[in-house]
């Protein structure tokens, strides 16, 4: 198979779909790469890198994707790149469908396969494509939050962790997943004051006993998120339903009750966000303020830190996209229910239930649309 790796081109984002060592990887399953000129760049992997590994460097985006059998990148497809799809073309990426009504028309009108990263799961029903950026964004989280609580960001003027005698930052993470764990992670790490809600007793029960005393957990009930998030100096948002729109749990009510410089930062936001007030923005320009309430909403947090994502993202989807090329999209997807996940959109059909409700198109069950 001719494996294709094109240019990011969506703002700020420096990352990409396979690295030269997953190139070399690829090449020696047998299969061929071609890769855009200074794709790599951004993680600082020259041309010359990736023919060390035995890709082919093309002149343009449109070569890629005129000629390749699978295009491999990272985030969601920008309207210039969906215009070139084609017909029985595998796309394998992160999609994120539900809010983008304008890429899923374009896709199921491309007769392309589209195969999500985020909506891959594993045999306990997590989400192992999603997770490593998962990771990154969580972590990123709280260095993004308490650089908007300094006083040039528009903040309260305080320093998360405080100092002895001095009260540290009240954090309240909303959602005990992997963001929520590892946002956690951090927070209690640099000494901030932080308080974790979610609806599911076994995760609490984890938080508790992994963090200790460092944490606060909370049932997450309405009153019980009302009454942390009006208290709170940064809010973090991880919320997350496979496929779906992200629920807004933060009212806009709630947001006009919060302090003077409080920061939300919604790490939800690419599934639409789970605060009523937020919108997405980029690493060029990413807060924004409304009833004095500083948000960060940036809708590719690991784009920042590029070497360390797409590192961390590679060990998770090369496996996946060996399976694909190896065994073409068909025998790979039916020979793992979890793997099948994943398929969104073949043939104009789209097979992820989620995404079909939100954006009102008809479900097709993915074994159906395969045969």
């Amino acid at each position: 198979m001719l494996i294709g790796v094109a240019k990011e081109i969506k703002n700020n984002e420096f990352r990409i779909g396979m690295t030269p060592t997953s190139v070399r990887e690829a090449i020696a399953h047998g299969h061929q790469v071609i890769v855009e000129t200074n794709a790599g760049v951004g993680i600082g992997r020259s041309d010359d890198d990736y023919r060390a590994q035995g890709a082919e460097i093309a002149d343009t985006a449109e070569e890629i994707f005129a000629r390749a059998d699978m295009i491999v990148k990272v985030k969601e497809s920008q309207a210039s790149e969906r215009k070139q799809l084609r017909e029985q073309q595998l796309l394998f990426k992160y999609l994120h469908l539900a809010l983008d009504p304008e890429q899923m028309k374009d896709l199921v009108d491309s007769g392309a396969i589209c195969i999500a990263y985020e909506t891959v799961t594993d045999a306990k029903g997590r989400l192992p494509l999603l997770a490593p950026m998962s990771q990154v964004a969580g972590r990123m989280s709280v260095q993004a939050g308490a650089h908007c609580l300094e006083r040039a960001q528009g903040g309260q003027e305080i320093l998360i962790g405080g100092v002895p005698g001095v009260a540290a930052a009240k954090v309240v993470v909303i959602g005990g997943g992997v963001v929520g764990e590892n946002a956690i992670q951090m927070a209690v790490g640099v000494g901030a004051d932080v308080t974790a809600l979610d609806r599911n007793l076994d995760v609490l029960n984890h938080l508790a006993e992994r963090f200790g005393p460092a944490l606060s957990t909370m049932y997450s009930t309405s009153a019980a998120l009302e009454q942390t998030v009006l208290e709170a100096d940064l809010v973090i948002g991880g919320v997350l339903v496979k496929g779906a729109a992200a629920p807004k749990l933060v009212t806009r009510a709630m947001v006009a009750g919060m302090k003077a410089g409080s920061v939300l930062v919604d790490v939800a936001i690419d599934q639409g966000g789970c605060f009523e007030t937020s919108k997405a923005t980029t690493h060029a320009d990413p807060t924004f303020v409304i009833d004095e309430v500083v948000h960060y909403c940036v809708a590719n947090m690991p784009g920042a830190v590029p070497r360390t994502s797409i590192h961390a993202l590679n060990n998770a989807t090369l496996p996946y996209t060996l399976m694909l090329a190896d065994r073409g999209y068909k025998d790979a997807l039916l020979s793992s229910e979890h793997f099948l996940n994943g398929l969104n959109v073949i043939n104009g059909k789209i097979t992820e239930e989620a995404v079909a409700r939100d954006l009102n198109y008809e479900y097709v069950p993915s074994r159906d649309a395969l045969a």
